[in-house]
């Protein structure tokens, strides 16, 4: 039915079309987070079937570029590591924190993935020390001073997650210069800033603020959340840091990650340093002290200083009496990869896998499951260039990520003699 401008008065009817008109007006990214659009991932197979969606043979393409690149850098000049890092990360939590173009608010993404960051941080540099600042109505607050436990950041970070006000990122700087600028001068000092904010409220001139952090030899980067602004870009470039705008959370989550390994060394920092560490006892269970860290007394556990004989609760740290660095042996081992990292496997080419003349392992040498054929899908299978075993994609990751040893390598080393191979 229709009334004198021709308009429909059907209320069904106009129900639909105001759907369709709101389904158009959303961009791609609000049309992803409104509904998901499963459909638009399925796959078919050779015989036209719907197939689920592998996720997994994406997150191994992903992990394999990743992999290439990174070699592909370390082939094209000897880079010296900075091991024994001070990093601040200096999160954004103004009003434009509150934004929900990420789900559910860029706020609750961001403290997500900072938890998982500093937990690897710590994982891949167990020499250095991090501290959280955060920015709410114009001011810069410290959250956690420069420390080696993770849980103290994330607890101090989870009870502080409320946005307000603006954002100074000259006021975050001034505050950060002040506690780097103090540390050793073997330490490799770091921003790392997550910036929600389209501007800055900042009461001074922030050119200044840059030069001086540049003096400093601070590197700082920052990982936007919203948009390119000229004076991050400005800041990371005159400090040597990266910048780049995140487009979604999983492409947030790389951005932050990529920020665990340890840079290289700055030129100036190049120079070889002898720095005095002291390897602490473990304390005996029985046994009763006052802890330097905490100001009181504790039962068992904990480490004494070898220099003055304080009472540490855990490592690495620094001894709050005289100041000694202290540590224990597998931190040194742990750092140890990154100096020396395992070679990228080779991917087995497909027509190395289809020659019948070929006699191949049939299951990986790590994990000991058999290979799959490959058929017409892309390898599935890597390789060691040196010792030539083959193993999985599971493995290979393993092996890079977590291990930082190829078990074909050491079992030839230990054994002096070739391993046999399954054919």
């Amino acid at each position: 039915m229709n009334n004198g401008n021709g308009r429909r008065l059907n209320g069904e009817t106009e129900e639909d079309d105001d759907d369709e008109g709101s389904e158009g007006d959303l961009d791609a990214w609000e049309r992803t987070y409104a509904d998901e659009r499963s459909w638009e991932s399925l796959q078919e197979d050779e015989s036209g079937l719907l197939r689920p969606v592998d996720n997994k043979t994406l997150y191994h393409a992903q992990y394999r570029r990743r992999i290439r690149s990174l070699s592909s850098q370390a082939t094209t000049s000897r880079i010296q590591k900075g091991l024994i890092r001070y990093l601040y990360i200096v999160v954004d939590l103004s009003r434009a924190a509150a934004e929900m173009d990420y789900r559910p608010s860029r706020m609750a993404v961001v403290a997500k993935h900072v938890e998982a960051f500093i937990r690897e941080f710590f994982d891949q540099n167990p020499l250095s020390q991090l501290g959280l600042v955060t920015i709410k109505d114009g001011i810069a607050h410290c959250l956690t001073d420069l420390g080696g436990s993770p849980e103290s950041h994330v607890k101090a970070l989870m009870g502080k997650l409320e946005c307000s006000g603006e954002s100074s990122l000259q006021n975050a700087l001034d505050l950060v210069h002040g506690y780097l600028n103090q540390i050793p001068s073997y330490g490799h000092r770091e921003v790392l800033i997550l910036y929600s904010a389209l501007s800055t409220c900042d009461p001074g001139d922030i050119l200044e603020t840059i030069q001086k952090c540049k003096k400093s030899k601070m590197r700082c980067s920052v990982i936007g959340l919203s948009a390119e602004i000229f004076i991050c870009k400005h800041l990371c470039q005159e400090t040597g840091g990266s910048y780049s705008v995140a487009m979604d959370e999983s492409h947030f989550k790389e951005l932050i990650l990529e920020h665990a390994p340890p840079p290289p060394a700055i030129a100036e920092f190049a120079i070889a340093n002898l720095i005095k560490m002291g390897f602490p006892q473990r304390a005996a269970e029985s046994s009763i002290a006052i802890c330097s860290c905490h100001k009181e007394a504790k039962v068992g556990g904990g480490y004494t200083c070898p220099r003055c004989k304080a009472r540490v609760c855990e490592l690495p740290t620094e001894c709050r009496i005289c100041g000694l660095t202290l540590i224990s042996s597998p931190h040194l081992a742990r750092s140890y990869h990154h100096l020396f990292p395992i070679v990228p496997f080779d991917e087995v080419s497909s027509s190395v896998l289809n020659d019948p003349h070929n006699r191949l392992p049939r299951s990986c040498f790590g994990c000991q499951q058999s290979l799959p054929n490959p058929g017409n899908k892309p390898s599935l299978r890597v390789a060691c260039p040196k010792c030539k075993q083959h193993f999985c994609l599971d493995c290979d990751i393993y092996i890079h990520e977590s291990l930082h040893n190829c078990p074909g390598c050491e079992s030839f080393r230990h054994s002096k003699t070739p391993i046999a191979t399954e054919e």
